[in-house]
């Protein structure tokens, strides 16, 4: 039978977890009291850190996704909100590039009339990419309409 610290490092083993994510994970098999010990000790040993699960998230979101998709994510995530401001900050600099680069893989030509652009808009919004960042997008794309 495994420990509550044996399932927290075998799910730590296949990928990054935040805190809660992870006491989420653990809620079945033990009391709140429990799993927070255990919690408490694999951060003091350097298993568990919400700042790497952060790092990891964003590096794996990297030009596939916005800085707004990002934030949402670690929020629900249960990551801290000082945490998410200093990732979603980092990432707020690749927008544009990561933007045109998302653009360009799934359009490659201007929109060619309203309709259209709306579309590619709303592609780009739903990808996480904040609207001021798409709308320069659409400027140096000279479709402005």
């Amino acid at each position: 039978m495994l420990t509550l610290r044996d399932r927290a490092l075998n799910l730590l083993s296949r990928r990054e977890h935040s805190r809660a994510e992870l006491a989420r994970k653990l809620a079945p098999h033990a009391e709140s009291e429990a799993i927070a010990a255990v919690l408490d000790q694999l951060t003091q040993d350097g298993h568990l850190s919400d700042a790497r699960y952060a790092d990891a998230v964003a590096h794996a979101r990297q030009g596939k996704h916005g800085s707004r998709r990002l934030a949402h994510e670690l929020r629900e995530k249960g990551v801290d909100a000082a945490l998410i401001g200093a990732v979603v900050d980092a990432a707020r600099n690749d927008d544009l590039a990561a933007t045109r680069a998302v653009w360009q893989r799934k359009f490659g030509v201007p929109p060619v009339d309203a309709k259209d652009k709306a579309r590619q808009y709303r592609f780009l919004l739903g990808r996480g990419f904040p609207a001021d960042i798409v709308e320069k997008v659409f400027k140096t794309l000279g479709s402005e309409d």
